[in-house]
């Protein structure tokens, strides 16, 4: 079932996300290319709870970490709530510099809503080897150690609820950019998913995991479920052919 669409969530957030252009914008003068939304912001499914708020920046020369830190201590007098949810991506003109791996690059080529745009500036489409070799490294493996993590948990405090429904949604993620070099919604990715029979994958809990954070609940009714996690690692490690 398609994620509703939270409109008072939605323009909260995205009157945030204009209110941090503008901060990029006066702090970064004429080197600032453009400013832009990436993530469900851009493609869909934004959640009040569980979403983050992915903004794009692209510089001319790039920024430096003052200024970052800067515009980030400024958000948080904007919205001490919502800033806890930004994630600024950055990188120059060359995309040589900075924080944009490769999904995100694709994220920005695909969906990207430009918030502010001197000038419109692509880099090269990530092939989809170089996708592969990027969820193959610090990605998979920061997924397992946090599905072990979640296994050897007795209770599941308030912070850990976010992480953990991640763990459960991130076969979905994984194998729909795995396959197809693509970034999607998370609802388009479990409906991708339910399309593949991976052997030994669990597609019905990574459904009731969207279905939870659809409807922006604690995931506790799931937690019983974490015993499945280091299958559903193994699940995909088979798919993508990686060691575990």
């Amino acid at each position: 079932m398609p994620t509703k669409i939270d409109d008072p969530a939605v323009a909260a957030a995205r009157a945030f996300a204009e209110g941090v252009a503008a901060l990029l914008k006066a702090k970064s003068g004429a080197g600032l290319l453009g400013v832009y939304l990436l993530g469900s912001l851009a493609h869909g499914g934004f959640n009040r709870r569980y979403s983050d708020i992915d903004l794009a920046l692209v510089m001319e020369n790039g920024i430096d970490q003052a200024t970052l830190d800067a515009v980030k201590a400024d958000a948080a007098a904007l919205s001490p709530e919502l800033s806890t949810k930004l994630s600024i991506f950055w990188s120059n003109r060359q995309f040589s510099i900075g924080r944009f791996p490769p999904l995100d690059r694709v994220d920005y080529l695909d969906h990207a809503v430009a918030l502010i745009e001197r000038e419109r500036v692509d880099p090269p489409r990530p092939a989809l080897q170089e996708i592969r070799d990027y969820l193959g490294g610090a990605p998979f493996a920061n997924w397992a150690a946090s599905a072990r993590h979640f296994v050897g948990l007795d209770t599941l405090g308030s912070h850990e609820q976010k992480p953990y429904l991640r763990a459960l949604l991130y076969p979905a993620r994984f194998i729909f950019s795995w396959v197809t070099g693509g970034v999607a919604s998370n609802d388009e990715a479990v409906a991708f998913l339910r399309e593949q029979n991976v052997p030994g994958l669990d597609v019905d809990l990574v459904a009731a995991a969207l279905q939870c954070r659809q409807d922006a609940r604690d995931p506790q009714h799931l937690f019983a479920a974490r015993a499945v996690l280091p299958r559903q690692v193994e699940a995909c490690a088979r798919l993508a052919g990686l060691p575990l």
